[in-house]
């Protein structure tokens, strides 16, 4: 009788991401997979997170968690100032690694103060260079990374990979937005613990679909991804205009401290195509994330939430009771855009399934480090050129890849 191939996974984090990473672990198919514990900064929530989800182990530390030889798998569900420092330490630990978004970014500065005056420049050089300490980690470990982008690997988006690549298509432009009324993190409102606002944290999501279907396209014409080349950004604190501070109602969340809430980037590819990407945490109604990618011979509309599969109506905001309809959603009275299956159209599934395949047959998954390093890249890239109004030359960073 054959057996399954078998991974031991220890979460690192126990709040909101490992949530939904867990629940897409326990719904994998084709390999057997355990998620056997769980360490976090704060002890106590460790354990109270293995207890609810029925894990074996709530870990003391990470050095626990490393030092388990049946953890095979190291998964880091932690704010991002710790993803480098914790993703060298797995790998160079014999792990393989998953690591949330964004790979990494710049934290540093003197505690108790805010980063708006770090030159931006100086951030790139820093988030780049945290970015490359990762990839050689992964590198030298000879392990598996996987970069946890779930615009990858949502439906909408591999479907659009998929009509693309059954005629000779070319991509002329990729239009992306990922915003919603404001982050549920209260390390995301500082770039100490978030290494930057919603052009970063946000824009990631729509960037990284846009960097995978003109990588794929490269390769399925010539062997190699259509890589950036140029980027041009502007960055706003909206939730600042005094207008809207005097405003004694709010709807939109406020608290940033020295991160962006609204931002926009123009990417422009090696072969002359580009990419529009817009990220914010001023924007109602739920969370809106889209992709419309315009090509030779297409125009297709990734429509990953909202989307229409379930549109329901209530005149009270009571009506529906506790059923979740959306994320990030203000009132459930009037029509909503609900959803069945949220996490399924997010791409969490699809995501912890390659993953897992990736990782026992030895091929390298559809988000991976390549992907992780660029989309830091093009992000800080992006940040410079907001700071200084000025267009980035990308081909520097790029012209030996693959």
């Amino acid at each position: 009788m054959l057996t399954r191939p078998q991974i031991t996974i220890g979460l690192v984090g126990a709040r909101f991401a490992a949530s939904f990473h867990l629940d897409a672990y326990r719904r994998v198919y084709g390999v057997d997979v355990r998620v056997k514990g769980v360490t976090s900064r704060d002890p106590a929530s460790a354990a109270r997170f293995a207890q609810e989800h029925s894990l074996e182990v709530a870990y003391p530390s990470v050095d626990d968690l490393l030092a388990d030889p049946e953890v095979q798998w190291v998964d880091l569900c932690c704010p991002n100032a710790f993803h480098e420092p914790l993703a060298v330490r797995a790998a160079s630990a014999g792990k393989h690694v998953v690591c949330e978004k964004p790979l990494t970014g710049y934290f540093g500065g003197d505690r108790g103060k805010t980063l708006e005056s770090v030159p931006r420049d100086l951030m790139f050089r820093e988030a780049m260079a945290g970015a490359e300490r990762i990839a050689e980690a992964v590198r030298k470990a000879g392990r598996f990374f996987g970069y946890a982008e779930n615009w990858v690997y949502a439906p909408a988006v591999q479907k659009a990979r998929r009509l693309l690549a059954q005629s000779d298509n070319t991509i002329l432009r990729i239009v992306g937005e990922e915003s919603h009324s404001g982050t549920h993190s209260p390390y995301a409102m500082e770039w100490r613990t978030s290494g930057g606002g919603a052009l970063l944290n946000k824009g990631c999501h729509p960037l990284g679909a846009a960097l995978y279907l003109k990588y794929d396209e490269g390769r399925r014409k010539a062997g190699k991804p259509i890589k950036p080349k140029a980027v041009t950004a502007e960055v706003a604190h909206l939730t600042r205009i005094p207008s809207f501070v005097a405003e004694p109602d709010k709807f939109i969340r406020t608290g940033w401290v020295d991160c962006e809430d609204w931002g926009s980037m123009l990417v422009t590819f090696e072969d002359g195509s580009v990419a529009q990407i817009t990220a914010g945490d001023t924007t109602l109604g739920g969370i809106h994330n889209v992709l419309r990618v315009l090509s030779s011979k297409s125009v297709i509309d990734c429509n990953i939430n909202p989307n229409t599969s379930v549109v329901a109506y209530a005149p009270s905001p009571a009506t529906f009771g506790q059923e979740y309809l959306r994320e990030k959603l203000e009132t459930k009275a009037g029509w909503n855009f609900t959803n069945p299956d949220e996490d399924w159209s997010n791409g969490f599934y699809n995501e912890f399934q390659d993953f897992c395949e990736s990782a026992v047959a030895g091929r390298p998954p559809q988000s991976g480090i390549e992907l992780a390093r660029d989309i830091v890249i093009v992000g800080y890239a992006a940040y410079v050129s907001a700071a200084t109004g000025q267009r980035v030359d990308l081909t520097p960073y790029f012209a030996t890849s693959q």
